[in-house]
Parts: C-alpha cells; structure tokens; sequence
C-alpha cells in the first residue's frame, strides 16, 4: 500500500550522493580511511575514546558479547521488551539470556527486576534504551557495580539520547546500529563505544576474522566490517544528526499536545533526567479509547497512515525461546504488548502531517 505518511523514512539526499561517488573515485571501497573517520567522529560525539565499526547492529552486539568475555556457561539479563538481536546475541556466545521486566512509565528494563534475575552465573546486563529514551543507567550501573558485573548498552535506537546530560553508550560498552531507519543510518551498519583499551583492541580483531595484521589471526573472529562507501553516507547523517533530532522531538510534542486529552490513550513519559530522541513515538492504546488497537491500525491505514506494533511479540514468547525451554512470566511486559502503537515522528514529517495524524485518531476516538 502507498502510505500519505510512512511510520518512517530514510533522510538522504545529494550530500550522502556525493560522499558516495567520492568513495567510488578513490578506489578503496572496503574498510578504510572513511570507516576511521566515522569511528573517531562518531565516538567523540558519545564522549568515549574508542568506535569500532561493524557491518550491522545485530554484529556489533555480537562482537561487544564476545570482546566482553561472555561465553558458555554465562548468563546475561536482558529485556524481553525488544528486538530479537539483544537477546540472540547472548545465545551467540553460547551464553543464557535471562528476561527481566520492564517499567511501565518508560518501556525500559527495571533495575529492581534486574535485582531478582542475578544469580552466581550472572556476567553481565544489556539494558536496551528502547524508542530513543535512556534506561535507568544509574540504578543499573550502581547494581553492576556492587555485583561486578558488566553493562553493554543496546543503544540502536537512541543515538544522541542522554541521561543526566550524559550520552548513552559512555556508560558501560555502548552499542549502536545504523539500520535504513534509525536515527542516523549508512543503509547497515553498526558502532561499538568504549573507553575499555582492552574491548577496543578485541573487538577490532573478531570483527576482521581474528587478526590484528592481516593474514595472521590470533583468535576466532568473523567478517564483520564496514565498508567506507557505508561510513561515507554515515559521516554526512552524523553531522545532521543533532538537527534531525530536533525535529524528531519537535514532532513528538506536537503529538503529545495534540493526543494527551483523548479518552483511552497514554502517550509517552519522558522520564527525569533524560533526552529522549524519539527513535519511535510509541503510544499506548486502551480500552477507553472506544475501538481496538486492531481496529484503530486499520482506521488509520485507510486514512493513508502508517503504523507498527514494536513489539507484537515479546522474545521470551518467541518459538524460538519456548523451544529452548523457557517459560517466563513478565505481567509489565505482557501487559503493554498488548496496547503499544508507534506513530509517524521522523524528520521528514511535515506540520500538516502531524495535524492529520492527531486529527485522524481524535475523530476515531470517543474523546
């Protein structure tokens, strides 16, 4: 179907073009001087010495896990609140993902569960800053530090959130993706961020099949590298991204004023202390609203509108973890997947947009 307004959009135009042919003139394609460049810029802007660039979010994931020391026997918690890569990752290292809950006010993994989930075997936390709005960091990196356990952020949906006026993935090992739709993309893509010399310098030998000098491998590593006409397109996105950024947030006010008074809808909290970048502008659809969520979705796409569930299915009700044997209870997590809706709010948007998409839902609505 041909969308009036797209749930999202990527924002590229003639500068990404123009990196991209310059690429091409200088004949080294693979990773090279333009993949360094990102990883200086880009970990500069998060505030941490090192950026080590992969092919995707989903194998900086992997290779933060492995540099970390995760391996068989480990257990890791994460939400089960997200995209499937936070948790298959772990399973990656042979390791066990262990599901904690989420709070209901932000969607993010709940320090006082994480408390619950430890066991001896715990070796680390994956908080993910879900939608573009930071977890808790400083109950979650007071309890890794009491425990000495190790926090990987999965920060692939909130590039430039902060907390405490602190960039997400300075915190512990920070992990970011540049899939098509993110805030900043290079088509695919992904970053790790550390201050760590040591994850730095393993994390630059598994993404390139073991080695630290070509041809000769140390350790068991992947092709998991970034090709300089991706980090072309990333440098230009990077530079445009506080601005789209504002307007992400822009957008999302206009939502909330627009949307807070309608009977049977929650829109999203932005907790204290925190810059939420509005990867996704997730509101919560009740029985007061007067129809269904399904119904609503489909209101709405005849009025030309996009919207997706993030997440229909939470991964711990996954085949693919029912199989391997779990069988969690997680009664916040269960509860918002059942009424989570996300909404148009990337750069492109124009007023009118917006206008139509809170007009749209007012006249579904029994106010």
């Amino acid at each position: 179907m041909n969308y009036k307004i797209q749930i999202s959009k990527p924002n590229l135009g003639l500068k990404e073009l123009k990196a991209i042919r310059e690429v091409f003139k200088s004949g080294m394609v693979v990773q090279g001087p333009r993949v360094e460049e990102l990883e200086r810029e880009f970990s500069k802007y998060v505030g941490t010495k090192y950026g080590i660039a992969t092919s995707s979010g989903t194998t900086a994931l992997h290779v933060a896990a492995l540099s970390a020391g995760i391996r068989e026997g480990d257990e890791v918690i994460v939400p089960s609140f997200s995209f499937v890569a936070t948790a298959n990752c772990i399973l990656y290292c042979n390791a066990k993902p262990v599901f904690a809950d989420i709070n209901e006010d932000d969607y993010n993994i709940d320090p006082d569960d994480i408390q619950k989930k430890i066991t001896p075997k715990t070796k680390a936390i994956i908080p993910v800053h879900l939608y573009g709005q930071s977890a808790d960091m400083k109950a979650i990196m007071d309890i890794a530090e009491d425990k000495k356990l190790i926090v990987i952020e999965d920060a692939c949906q909130a590039h430039g959130a902060e907390f405490e006026n602190k960039k997400v993935g300075s915190f512990g090992i920070g992990v970011f993706s540049f899939y098509a739709t993110k805030n900043m993309t290079t088509g695919e893509g992904g970053m790790i961020t550390t201050n760590d010399e040591k994850i730095n310098e393993i994390s630059r030998m598994i993404r390139s099949h073991g080695s630290k000098q070509r041809y000769y491998h140390e350790i068991l590593g992947y092709n998991y590298r970034m090709t300089d006409i991706q980090a072309a397109i990333g440098l230009v996105q990077l530079k445009n991204l506080e601005k789209n950024n504002k307007k992400r947030i822009k957008n999302a006010k206009m939502l909330t004023r627009g949307l807070k008074n309608i009977s049977g809808i929650i829109t999203p909290k932005i907790m204290p202390n925190r810059k939420h970048v509005f990867h996704q502008y997730t509101i919560r659809i009740t029985k007061d609203f007067g129809i269904s969520r399904e119904e609503l979705i489909k209101k709405l796409e005849e009025k030309g509108i996009q919207t997706i569930i993030y997440y229909p299915l939470p991964i711990h009700k996954q085949r693919l973890y029912l199989n391997l044997g779990y069988n969690v209870h997680l009664p916040v997590t269960e509860k918002l997947e059942n009424e989570i809706l996300s909404l148009p709010v990337h750069p492109l948007l124009k007023k009118e947009d917006v206008n139509y998409i809170i007009e749209s839902i007012g006249e579904l609505s029994k106010r």
